[in-house]
């Protein structure tokens, strides 16, 4: 768990990426929130399989893809 000025608890969110010709939207991507401050904390893990996801959505050229993270973080 990322340190953070006061506790934080893992959450999930939906990540939009608009690539102009096409909209890729990751569902249940992991983060932390502080409970302190409410600063929004990424692991470099989730980022770099954010990163290879939206990569591997780009090769497809869909108009819209939705992808659930935990299925392709697996």
């Amino acid at each position: 768990m990322p340190e953070m000025c006061g506790g934080s608890r893992e959450k999930h969110t939906t990540d939009v990426t608009d690539l102009g010709n096409c909209l890729i939207i990751i569902r249940n991507v992991p983060y932390y929130k502080c409970t302190e401050c409410n600063e929004i904390l990424y692991t470099g893990d989730v980022i770099r399989k954010l990163d290879a996801i939206i990569a591997k959505a780009k090769q497809t050229l869909n108009e819209i893809s939705v992808i659930d993270f935990a299925k392709k973080a697996a």
